[in-house]
């Protein structure tokens, strides 16, 4: 499935400020990209953060007055359907060292608060049917309510309103997922199927010694999404980090299914 993105952002800084942009989309064995550009008006030096590709790719820049970003790609997507049931969870002792962070608590994602409930309500299950039964869980008692969270609301926040948007309902399947000993991340992404527009926050869980990707919202098919980046949870995955201020004047981000033989003009 050819996937074609055109991403625009724009920004008032009333004063120059440095700013990460995780914008691009990470090159993957299942994610092949045929084509990209990240590019800002007026133009501004971009210097590549060091960080591992596969993490997502990261570009420092300066901004001041009135910027344009924008990030335009042809990715091919070829994992397929995704179908973690029956998946297994691997011992503790035999986690890769990278994959070991995955299963503790972090900013957002305090797994030690919802332990009790996540091993009390989900025992009937294990491995990728127990974060299926999760996922439901989360679909079927949580409302996608945009503006009823923000930036500080984290899983139990969420757990405790049973509403919010993409990275609410991610917080708490990963929350879920590490209290029962299952490594999970959060996952920012470009998804064909979301409307309105915008960037999407979806859950990777380690399960049969790979990554898995899941939405809980239910707004996206896991088999067209594009990762941009991953991380411990929506500190690690921001689409742009600004030290200092800014003001945000316009975002579109388009997203759409294309033609097998589509390249970027």
């Amino acid at each position: 499935m050819r996937v074609k993105i055109d991403a625009s952002l724009s920004y008032h800084f009333a004063q120059p400020a440095d700013v990460v942009l995780a914008l691009e989309a990470i090159r993957a064995p299942d994610q092949m990209i045929i084509a990209d550009r990240l590019s800002l008006s007026p133009s501004c030096p971009l210097t590549l953060a060091d960080g591992p590709e596969l993490m997502g790719r990261r570009q420092w820049t300066t901004a001041g007055g009135d910027v344009t970003i924008r990030y335009e790609a042809l990715v091919d997507v070829t994992r397929g359907h995704v179908n973690i049931s029956g998946l297994y969870v691997p011992l503790r002792r035999d986690l890769p060292h990278d994959v070991i962070t995955y299963l503790m608590p972090s900013r957002y994602c305090e797994s030690d608060r919802l332990a009790p409930f996540a091993e009390s309500q989900f025992s009937g299950a294990q491995g990728g049917d127990q974060v299926l039964m999760m996922a439901d869980w989360i679909y079927r008692n949580f409302q996608y309510a945009p503006g009823t969270s923000d930036a500080s609301t984290t899983a139990t926040d969420s757990f405790l309103m049973r509403r919010g948007v993409c990275r609410d309902f991610a917080h708490t399947l990963i929350s879920f997922c590490r209290a029962v000993g299952i490594p999970a991340r959060m996952a920012s992404a470009y998804a064909p199927a979301i409307y309105p527009p915008d960037f999407h926050a979806v859950v990777e869980v380690w399960l049969d010694n790979a990554w898995h990707l899941i939405d809980p919202t239910r707004l996206s098919a896991e088999d067209s999404l594009v990762r941009i980046a991953v991380g411990r949870d929506a500190t690690d995955i921001s689409f742009m980090t600004i030290f200092g201020t800014a003001q945000l004047l316009a975002q579109n981000v388009n997203v759409s299914v294309a033609a097998p033989d589509a390249v970027l003009t």
